[in-house]
């Protein structure tokens, strides 16, 4: 059964970058889309963006789009989120889920879904 395993994240002033890694293990990920979400306090749950089993990104959220990208190694068994020029209301804690041969926004329907990393961004 496939697991994911968040890392990476911390504290990081405004306009600052970090990279978080999802590490997979219990299967291969060649057939997989990989989909960050990321959960702020008190608010609902927002899917970022995807990476589809043949490399290609897919968006869902407008707040990530100029500043986070997304990328994916098969060979090390990572996913990784690039996060660029952060701000204050991107605190979260960052999750990584698995859709078996898609790309999905909605985790309900994952295969596998991480514990989360969180990321704070404050000076």
């Amino acid at each position: 059964q496939m697991q994911l395993v968040e890392s990476g994240g911390g504290l990081v002033q405004p306009g600052q970058s970090l990279s978080l890694s999802c590490t997979v293990s219990g299967s291969t990920l060649d057939e997989y889309g990989f989909t960050w979400f990321r959960q702020a306090p008190g608010k609902q749950r927002e899917a970022l963006l995807c990476i589809s089993s043949s490399d290609s990104p897919m968006y869902y959220a407008d707040s990530a789009k100029g500043r986070f990208t997304i990328a994916r190694d098969n060979a090390k068994r990572k996913v990784y989120l690039h996060l660029n020029r952060l701000q204050l209301e991107d605190t979260a804690v960052y999750y990584c889920a698995a859709f078996w041969g898609t790309c999905s926004s909605d985790d309900r329907y994952s295969s596998s879904r991480g514990q989360g990393t969180p990321v704070t961004v404050g000076s």
